[in-house]
């Protein structure tokens, strides 16, 4: 019967001011996001990789200004109108919508109605715009007008802070030094640290045992290290 009690338990990530670990990789993107009334045009684009802390930085900003955020896959169902009038609006995963003519008309038609009326607009993507393949020139000439921030690389100490919020976030209590030893052996992004906790988790659910150096070290191919 091994195994077969291993539950898939909801993660709920902590996305608070107070939940966001400010190190080099990332403190000029947060002061950027702080600094939203004085934002080109009120608007500003966020970058960074998958997991590299774009959500969680944009509910930081939405908590500090009242925004709304939305997925701008999303955008076309939307009473655009009424998204606008609130005055401050993050869109998140905007360079997904490149080629998608109802997704990008929806962006651009959001765009001009927060601009219009003097409000921010936070938008979030992997790249920046030049770069998403929009096909609506009006919209591809905004977005590539709008001032760009960026989430760098993780250092030692965020990728520190990240899986020791992601094993919070999945409440997992690990030992002190394993997160030190997981960081001088791991691939070094934030898509790596959330697979590896993921992993860990699975198999302590599986093997009914709590996650240990031998258990990061047999998924990591490192058996032996010291």
């Amino acid at each position: 019967m091994k195994g077969q009690l291993a539950l898939d338990l909801p993660v709920r990530p902590a996305l608070s001011r107070e939940d966001f670990f400010v190190s080099p990789a990332n403190a000029l993107a947060l002061a950027s996001l702080d600094a939203w009334r004085g934002w080109p045009r009120g608007k500003m684009v966020l970058v960074g990789p998958r997991g590299s802390g774009k959500t969680h930085l944009a509910h930081v900003w939405a908590a500090q200004t009242g925004a709304e955020l939305i997925p701008a896959a999303t955008l076309a169902a939307i009473d655009l109108p009424a998204l606008a009038a609130n005055g401050a609006v993050a869109v998140e995963d905007a360079d997904g919508i490149a080629g998608d003519a109802e997704a990008e008309e929806a962006l651009f038609h959001l765009h001009n109605l927060l601009i219009e009326r003097g409000g921010v607009l936070l938008i979030t993507a992997a790249s920046p715009p030049r770069d998403w393949g929009l096909r609506l020139p009006d919209l591809k000439s905004r977005m590539q007008a709008a001032a760009v921030t960026r989430l760098e690389p993780p250092d030692d100490a965020l990728l520190s802070a990240m899986l020791v919020k992601l094993f919070g976030d999945r409440q997992i209590a690990v030992p002190s030094m394993l997160v030190p030893w997981l960081v001088a052996r791991m691939d070094r992004s934030c898509d790596a640290a959330r697979a590896l906790v993921a992993a860990l988790d699975a198999r302590s659910l599986a093997e009914r045992r709590p996650i240990s150096r031998q258990m990061a070290a047999d998924l990591l191919g490192t058996a032996g290290s010291e």
